[in-house]
């Protein structure tokens, strides 16, 4: 800047301009600060303090609930229980996460936050509450339900998304909260409804939740429903049926599927198909834990479902003989047509798969986003980066390769010489490849 403009600019500034900032601008401001920065800034004078409880500023809240205690600063509990009793009537959007917690005076705390809200909320997301765990009492687990269902009930009416992953409920306790939503619904229906649900772990891991027929019932109520989150014990032939949409039809269903869950159920092919027929734009999302079984993987992975994005973490095992070349050669190159995204995590530190994955991607014509963490040969990287570079459109190709060496700096040194090939990709192309010593 010139002498001449630094003098223009001491001459322009005036101590009061500051406050004389439209209202819009503060607000615009304010939106970067952090709680803490907002209280003092609320201090500042009248007008600032006045535009700080402006609703928009207030209206998306995130709240991370660790269970520590700090005497250097006010607990997560406290600045929760503020911001309900003051400024909570603002809010459409809430998320809470939580560390489940270990003792039941942590979750009593967390019982007391969540029953506090009272806002109409538009998007509510409770994640990790665990109530199977021991810290959870019997009365606390009640007392948690029956205020969700209060707050359903009196001021649910404008949900339009809700998420209680990992709550970990009984198998009476969460089908009475989700027959709560349902009937919610059902009362302010066609005004408002639930266009997306995320039950990932709703359930406990012990609830063999595909033998209940409430489930499919109340599913088949939420009508304006277009993204929907499961755990994969949920599944059954009656709920696919219960999927099927006139006039709003599902557009993307998620499903997870973790060792520890009931996953063993038969589902047909055909109720799969005719989900797919009846939702013509359907998605479907398939992400398996630690299942490593080809006969399991087999059964869930049926050639009728329309399988848009696939992701497998899967550990090799000392005590059982597994390989993951079914996988890789049968069952994924059955959705060769409709696969677009595909994450493999795969510690493959006894067999090689580079063939099967070269394959695999270049059979897979509709793959965009290919993400690996894998023992690779360097060569294989390159022939993959080589393969994508030929296609036209957004690609996104993310490689971490294992190494059982702890001195990796040759294997650096050849991905380095590998890449120096490729300092020039095309701009639809984002590349990220590393290196990681396997320990």
């Amino acid at each position: 800047m010139s002498d001449y403009d630094s003098d223009l600019s001491d001459d322009c500034w005036d101590g009061s301009s500051w406050e004389s900032l439209p209202d819009v601008c503060l607000r615009c401001l304010f939106t970067f600060l952090s709680d803490r920065d907002r209280r003092s800034a609320a201090l500042v004078c009248h007008h600032w303090h006045n535009v700080m409880r402006s609703p928009s500023l207030w209206r998306c809240r995130y709240f991370h609930f660790s269970g520590r205690l700090s005497k250097f600063r006010q607990s997560e509990y406290c600045s929760a229980v503020t911001y309900a009793r003051y400024l909570g009537v603002y809010l459409e959007r809430l998320e809470v996460c939580v560390c489940p917690p270990r003792r039941s005076l942590v979750a009593q705390r967390l019982e007391q936050v969540i029953s506090g809200v009272r806002a109409p909320l538009h998007s509510l997301s409770i994640v990790k509450l665990e109530l199977d765990r021991p810290a959870w009492t019997p009365g606390l687990r009640n007392s948690l339900i029956n205020s969700l269902i209060r707050f359903i009930q009196k001021v649910g009416s404008k949900l339009s998304s809700i998420c209680l992953s990992r709550m970990r409920n009984n198998t009476f306790q969460g089908l009475e909260l989700l027959s709560a939503l349902s009937n919610s619904q059902s009362r302010f229906s066609p005004r408002y409804c639930i266009s997306s649900l995320g039950l990932e772990g709703f359930f406990s891991s012990a609830t063999y939740v595909h033998l209940n027929s409430d489930m499919p019932c109340i599913l088949r109520n939420l009508r304006g429903l277009t993204d929907l989150r499961l755990s994969y014990s949920c599944v059954s032939d009656q709920l696919l049926i219960a999927l099927h949409r006139d006039g709003s039809p599902l557009q993307k269903l998620s499903l997870h599927c973790a060792l520890n869950e009931p996953h063993q159920q038969l589902v047909s092919g055909d109720s799969w198909e005719a989900l797919a027929s009846s939702c013509p734009d359907l998605q479907i999302k398939f992400t398996v834990d630690q299942i490593i079984n080809t006969d399991c993987l087999a059964r869930m992975l049926l050639r009728e479902i329309p399988l848009t994005e696939y992701g497998m973490t899967a550990f090799y095992s000392p005590d059982v003989t597994w390989s993951a070349k079914p996988v890789l050669s049968n069952l994924l190159p059955q959705y060769r047509r409709s696969l677009q995204f595909l994450t493999l995590d795969l510690t493959n530190c006894s067999e090689d798969l580079d063939e099967e994955l070269l394959e695999l991607v270049k059979v897979c014509k509709r793959l965009e986003q290919l993400r690996i963490w894998a023992f690779l040969e360097i060569r294989t990287v390159e022939r993959l980066l080589t393969h994508t570079t030929c296609y036209c459109g957004h690609y996104v190709f993310q490689v971490r390769i294992y190494s059982v060496n702890e001195d990796t700096s040759e294997e650096e040194d050849q991905l380095e010489d590998m890449l120096s090939s490729y300092r020039h990709l095309p701009p639809e192309l984002q590349f990220y490849a590393i290196l990681c010593p396997y320990v």
